[in-house]
């Protein structure tokens, strides 16, 4: 399209004009510096350590757990659109879509972790719960393995193999005025800003606005997106009180999101499409809008004794037609489609209170936590079986497009959605890290009391079907050696109540492969608790940091199936559970002058107990790979002190795609490469960027994991991005 034509021209000038303002001045000092400094400021790299929750900041020789934090350098310079492309960094996470639509998961450690249960600076239920735009935040961090008493139980019953928490980008020490040009293949443009200020005598206030725009088709064929973020940083940083506040507001639109492939009945894999196919329907749609903050405050009560509060709200609105393909014949692609419309609203609020006391019993230290928190959940949805559940004929190697179908089946009100489920969640906690042999030897012990309450109502009537109300006391003990400077070897043990699965409104009929309305739909299973043992290491050797953990936790296993009590619908329910151990180690940091590294692996037996299906007992679960790799490596070229080469290897094992083990999806290589180069126009740092994601156009199936039916996630493809910051 000439319009595209002429979008590509222009940003090619800009680069290559950007690009020729450097030589003129290469012989100039100060443009050295710029150089220099710029080039500092956009390392990619790992933190270890963070935010652990109600323990606050910890260096990660001092915490019992693995964690790392991915920078906003990373970010801006993968220029990646949802937080599930930065989690492609990580060596034990791997991103799927939830069923039928755009919602990012996240499989951490062989579980999933919901879109609805990211935290934010803390807290659970205010992120955004389907897609995230990372340009919002100053950290991404994963914290691995149970967090249940650390964060609370998560509201969406998920987070038993790890959590990930949101930091929201405030004023630095210094002055920042960034803009950033962008373009995606095959027709995403964008722009974003970012502007900070410190005020005050000290710089005690402080101040940072920043935001992005962009649209247009991805590199899958005819796939829109549109991202729309605003974000507002307030703080003030006294000598004992600490104040802050950070509001946001996202709108995501999508269009033809390529859905995944649902398997109906077949004994083999259908080969993977073309790497860019689309084989959604025009009609569909996903558009999602939140408005959403947190305020903080802290008070420096003395030397030892600090009091802290937050709270946060958000409100949520989704309106989409979701279309699945049930593939039923694996030669010719032959297939049968379905559409279903869903509008939703939520209303989330949470808030933590609590007080962390410091003091010495004879030669043993104390640390010590206790407060509490609340949160509160109401949901608004319905939902509309376009065409009713016969579904359509389609194609998955030559999808025809229809008309969108008629009103089907339809639940609840569609202009306006009554609550289908109210949910509750309190908790108070306390804990003690003591201190031996100098801090050599530390030791956290807590308890957490938690309480779930969950209401539910029917679509049709909205008469109360369900509530109930359980709580539990989790306990918590961690161990930390430093038997050497450097060296941390380090041992948990953690208990978590999680809310029970959330009942789909539609699943697969496992005999014929079609589309059967569930009969407890929306209904939110009764809470479980899950335990978790670790041991690992971490060490740090000059500028490099490793780690090595492993791992055992266990987790009920829910998905749909017939009910017999009501013929024609599926049921969810329980069955058995999964048992999930493994081995993971990662490493980070600068190997070389100017060579940096992020890199690590994951090896995962997820195994299958007490299904009720005697020949599936022992099986692996489906969805999780048996083993993860990742490399990213920067090299700062020494012959050309403004160029970085960049460069990403993701490699995923093979995956069992039911329970019975009778299909697997191969494993998967993808290779990332880019350039990034720092020029300067009028005393001002440029730095351009060009990556090009899945070099080879491999085509593939990325994810097999589903929390209800079987189900094939394709990898994206050949990707190019280029982008241009200048610091004013």
């Amino acid at each position: 399209m000439p319009h595209i034509s002429r979008t590509r021209l222009l940003i090619a000038a800009s680069v290559l004009g950007l690009a020729a303002a450097h030589p003129a001045l290469a012989q100039d000092t100060s443009v050295e510096e710029l150089i220099v400094t710029a080039q500092k400021a956009n390392q990619t790299e790992v933190t270890r350590g963070g935010r652990l929750g109600v323990l606050g900041d910890k260096a990660a020789e001092d915490t019992p757990f693995s964690i790392r934090s991915y920078n906003a350098a990373l970010i801006l310079n993968q220029q990646p659109q949802t937080l599930g492309q930065v989690l492609e960094n990580d060596p034990s996470i791997r991103t799927t879509y939830g069923f039928g639509n755009a919602a990012e998961q996240f499989v951490i450690r062989g579980f999933v972790l919901n879109g609805d249960d990211v935290g934010l600076d803390g807290l659970y239920g205010l992120a955004p719960r389907q897609l995230v735009a990372p340009e919002l935040y100053e950290s991404v961090q994963v914290l691995n393995g149970a967090s249940a008493f650390l964060n609370g139980a998560a509201p969406g019953g998920s987070a038993i193999g790890g959590s990930v928490n949101l930091l929201p980008k405030r004023a630095g020490a210094g002055d920042l005025a960034r803009f950033t040009a962008g373009y995606t293949s095959d027709a995403h443009v964008g722009a974003s800003f970012d502007v900070a200020r410190r005020f005050g005598e000290g710089g005690e206030f402080g101040v940072r606005v920043n935001g992005a725009a962009r649209g247009g088709d991805v590199s899958i064929d005819d796939e829109f997106r549109s991202t729309y973020v605003l974000g507002g940083a307030f703080d003030y940083r006294g000598e004992t009180v600490r104040l802050s506040a950070d509001l946001a507001y996202q709108r995501v639109k999508v269009r033809r999101l390529r859905p995944k492939v649902q398997l109906g009945g077949l004994t083999v894999i259908p080969k993977v499409p073309s790497s860019d196919a689309n084989y959604a329907q025009d009609f569909t749609y996903t558009t999602l809008r939140d408005v959403f903050g947190v305020v903080k405050a802290e008070w420096d009560v003395s030397e030892n004794t600090m009091l802290y509060v937050s709270a946060g709200a958000r409100d949520g609105s989704e309106d989409g037609v979701y279309d699945s393909i049930t593939v039923t014949n694996a030669t010719t692609g032959a297939a049968t489609g379905g559409a279903l419309f869903v509008p939703r609203t939520d209303n989330n609020e949470a808030a933590q209170a609590g007080v962390r006391l410091r003091g010495t019993t004879g030669a043993v230290t104390h640390e010590v936590n206790a407060g509490g928190s609340v949160l509160w959940q109401v949901n608004r949805n319905a939902y509309d079986f376009l065409g009713g559940f016969a579904g359509f004929p389609t194609n998955l190697y030559a999808t025809p497009q229809i008309p969108r179908p008629g009103t089907g089946f339809v639940g609840g009100d569609l202009d306006d959605p009554d609550p289908v489920s109210r949910t509750r969640l309190r908790s108070l906690f306390v804990s003690d890290t003591l201190g031996f042999l100098d801090d050599r030897l530390l030791v956290t012990a807590g308890l957490r009391w938690q309480e779930i309450e969950l209401r539910s109502y029917d679509y049709f009537t909205t008469l109360r079907t369900s509530r109930y109300r359980s709580d539990a006391l989790t306990p918590v003990v961690g161990v930390v050696f430093k038997p050497a400077e450097g060296v941390s070897l380090f041992a948990n043990r953690v208990e978590g109540l999680v809310q029970g699965g959330v009942a789909p409104v539609s699943g697969t009929d496992p005999v014929t492969g079609g589309t059967l309305p569930v009969s407890n739909a929306n209904e939110t299973l009764s809470p479980f608790k899950s335990t978790q043992y670790e041991l690992g290491a971490k060490w740090r050797i000059g500028r490099m940091n490793a780690s090595v953990a492993v791992f055992q936790t266990r987790q009920p296993r829910s998905y749909t199936a017939p009910d017999p009590s009501t013929p024609g619908f599926l049921r969810f329910d329980s069955f058995g559970e999964q048992r999930n151990r493994g081995i993971e180690l990662s490493v980070d940091g600068e190997v070389a002058r100017g060579l940096r590294v992020i890199a690590g692996a994951s090896i995962l037996d997820a195994e299958l107990r007490d299904t009720g299906v005697p020949a599936q007992d022992g099986n692996k679960a489906p969805g999780v790979p048996d083993y993860l790799l990742n490399a990213n490596v920067e090299w700062d070229l020494p012959a050309i002190p403004a160029l970085t080469l960049t460069g990403r290897i993701v490699h995923t094992g093979e995956q069992q795609v039911n329970a019975a083990n009778t299909l697997q999806i191969p494993d998967w290589t993808r290779l990332d490469l880019g350039v990034r180069y720092v020029a300067v126009l009028a005393d001002r740092p440029v730095t351009l960027r060009f990556n090009i994601d899945n070099v080879t156009n491999e085509k593939y199936w990325a994810s097999a994991f589903d929390q209800f039916v079987p189900q094939l996630l394709q990898g994206a493809p050949r990707t190019y991005k280029l982008s241009a910051s200048v610091d004013f």
